[in-house]
């Protein structure tokens, strides 16, 4: 359960309520059963709605104590006797549902820090919230219902849209930003680019003279760096989250609903087109194509362009079945030698 000195509840709520704000069928159970928080599988108890999405914890569904699970239709005979269950199709998206009806995403009270550094000309809308330390550059605009986090750096003529909300220690410049967009404490954003010229005399930087773009409703997790593209702009597409410590590399461009887990990195001009997801340490090189929907696998070494729904493992990355006959075929090997 959520620590209250954090995380304020808000009022319970009957299960009837719930299943109907989550798009879950309620199958069993009072309808009116009143719940008022949620919990994990092995920690609920009384009025507490938790829910099952893996089957490797099948064994503490039949254990746990909750009032009310949101499960799978087929895990409906596993249920324990007496407790109210919710069909979804899809038990995490409807649990993660329920869970912000209980724990709001609420802003704080909308207020201007006397030491925040604010330039004349920049425009703030109305709503917002800039915490002591800020930095708001001339001319940057930054839209209602905003809010700008301790010591964060908003440099000259960066515009943002309307319900952002920027963490502390942020430094964003060159950049143009949606509405909604979340960026955590510690990013980087819009900085020089990875650009020179190789010379035996000494390396000549190149000016680094695109932009950032970020679309609407994306999600940029805390220390990641995203570089200003060299001429083109670097572009993250609506809806895209980005874990922590990623880096993209200049001139990027990151399609829609894309997914970039923790410390994966993009190099310069590399495409990644929409429905893209990149696992943990994924490397993918400079200059290349990825399709639409492709999966790119754990600490994989991307050096050519991928498919469109292809699924890519190992370094040198290649197709999934490829990697198992691979590795397979190595083991093989191995118990051969031994003998």
């Amino acid at each position: 359960m959520a620590d209250s000195r954090f995380f304020i509840r808000s009022p319970e709520k009957t299960i009837a309520d719930i299943a109907a704000l989550c798009g879950a069928e309620l199958v069993s159970g009072d309808p009116s059963l009143p719940v008022c928080d949620v919990a994990p599988l092995d920690q609920a108890g009384a009025g507490h709605l938790s829910f099952l999405d893996n089957i490797r914890y099948r064994a503490q569904f039949g254990e746990s104590r909750a009032a009310a699970c949101i499960i799978a239709p087929e895990m409906k005979p596993h249920a324990p006797d007496g407790m109210a269950l919710l069909i979804s199709p899809s038990p995490y998206r409807s649990y993660a549902l329920a869970a912000q009806s209980f724990y709001p995403d609420a802003m704080p009270p909308a207020e201007i820090s006397d030491k925040a550094h604010i330039h004349p000309d920049a425009v703030i809308g109305e709503g917002c919230r800039i915490e002591p330390g800020a930095v708001i550059g001339q001319g940057a605009r930054i839209g209602g219902d905003s809010w700008i986090g301790a010591n964060t750096v908003i440099a000259s003529c960066v515009e943002m849209g309307q319900g952002c909300r920027i963490g502390s220690n942020v430094t964003v410049t060159h950049a143009l930003i949606g509405d909604h967009v979340r960026i955590y404490a510690g990013c980087r954003i819009g900085q020089d680019g990875f650009g020179f010229a190789m010379d035996p005399s000494g390396f000549v930087r190149v000016p680094q003279l695109g932009r950032v773009i970020i679309e609407d409703s994306v999600e940029i997790g805390a220390n990641t760096t995203i570089d200003r593209g060299a001429g083109p702009d670097t572009v993250i597409g609506r809806g895209t989250w980005i874990d922590n410590l990623v880096q993209i590399g200049h001139n990027v461009k990151v399609g829609k609903y894309c997914v970039l887990v923790s410390q994966s990195g993009v190099s310069g001009s590399t495409i990644l087109e929409d429905y893209v997801v990149l696992a943990g340490q994924a490397g993918l090189a400079g200059h290349l194509k990825i399709g639409k929907g492709a999966q790119i696998g754990a600490k994989a070494g991307v050096m050519r362009d991928v498919p469109a729904g292809a699924k890519y493992l190992g370094s040198p990355a290649m197709p999934i079945k490829d990697f198992m006959k691979q590795t397979a075929l190595l083991k093989r090997l191995l118990k051969k030698d031994k003998k």
